[in-house]
């Protein structure tokens, strides 16, 4: 996710130059990942930029923020407006919206509490994570040696910061291994996330996807085709799914703000279904960025227009 810089970035309530939004090195985050962020995206559409599921995105993050005692001091709503003014200020037709909620300089130490909690806002281009080539054709995933947490060892549904550290695990080893991501397998051995990503897979003509008490993030994407494959009449089920369905699904995909709709073409080196995009895929994958993009009537509510 290459950054091309904007003017400026919203930094504690204010906008400030891009490159004077810094923060200290002894910034308590930047030791004890005392941080929650969300990934946002902002598309193009015939009536300006519009930004999906502004409001979950930001429940979310105030969720992340209570599970690890991380106290916001900015309203949900002041989080959502200064989100579309970043947007507007920015000029981007279309662009990935970065909040970050974080304790920044004031004591050292594993204890938190004597540091302050900050906020900022920024936002970039970014169009398609993995490639235009991958969205159309899909990705090489392979099965990592790094699991995903025990639900009492980190909280898994909440976007913290330091539960990227096994992300950044998934990732470096996948792309040792020659595959453009990872994916982690949970405690008990079934297959849950990529580094970034929560997956489907079609087996026997039903849809799954791996139920958030799995060890999952609770994708906004990952709800979005969830609403889609139910509004088309597909067997979806949010269900535990096996590594040997997986590797003999006739279609598997990955979702996320940044991955998208995404299919895979293969697994470990074996081919997932045919080795390219399947006909599901491509339906869910039309239906989402129509929505998105403004094609079609946003008829569940998904976009918020930042004019």
């Amino acid at each position: 996710m290459k950054l091309e810089k904007s003017e400026f970035i919203w930094f504690n309530g204010a906008f400030v130059p891009w490159d004077d939004a810094q923060v200290h090195v002894l910034s308590h985050a930047l030791h004890y990942a005392s941080a929650a962020f969300e990934g946002v995206r902002a598309y193009a559409t015939p009536k300006g930029p519009a930004i999906v599921e502004l409001e979950l995105h930001v429940e979310r993050l105030f969720r992340t923020c209570k599970v690890i005692h991380l106290p916001p001091p900015f309203s949900p709503a002041e989080i959502s407006a200064a989100i579309l003014e970043s947007v507007r200020r920015s000029g981007h037709g279309s662009c990935y919206i970065r909040p970050l909620v974080f304790r920044g300089y004031g004591e050292l130490g594993i204890d938190p509490l004597g540091c302050p909690v900050e906020v900022a806002i920024a936002t970039w281009p970014h169009g398609s994570h993995f490639g235009d080539d991958a969205r159309n054709n899909g990705l090489s995933l392979g099965v990592s040696s790094w699991r995903r947490m025990a639900q009492d060892t980190h909280p898994a549904m909440a976007k913290a910061v330091g539960n990227y550290l096994n992300s950044q695990l998934i990732m470096l080893e996948a792309k040792r291994h020659g595959y453009a991501d990872g994916i982690a397998l949970d405690v008990d051995g079934y297959p849950c996330e990529t580094s970034g990503g929560n997956l489907f897979v079609v087996y026997d003509d039903v849809l799954y996807t791996p139920p958030l008490h799995g060890g999952v993030l609770p994708g906004i994407t990952r709800r979005c085709v969830i609403t889609l494959a139910r509004e088309q009449g597909l067997d979806l089920r949010e269900e535990r799914i096996t590594r040997e369905m997986l590797l003999t699904g006739s279609e598997v995909f990955v979702t996320g703000t940044a991955a998208e709709v995404t299919p895979v073409s293969s697994i470990d080196g074996l081919p997932v279904g045919e080795g390219h995009c399947g006909a599901i895929t491509r339906q869910l994958q039309e239906a989402f960025f129509a929505v998105v993009n403004g094609k079609v009537e946003d008829r569940h509510g998904w976009l918020t227009y930042c004019g």
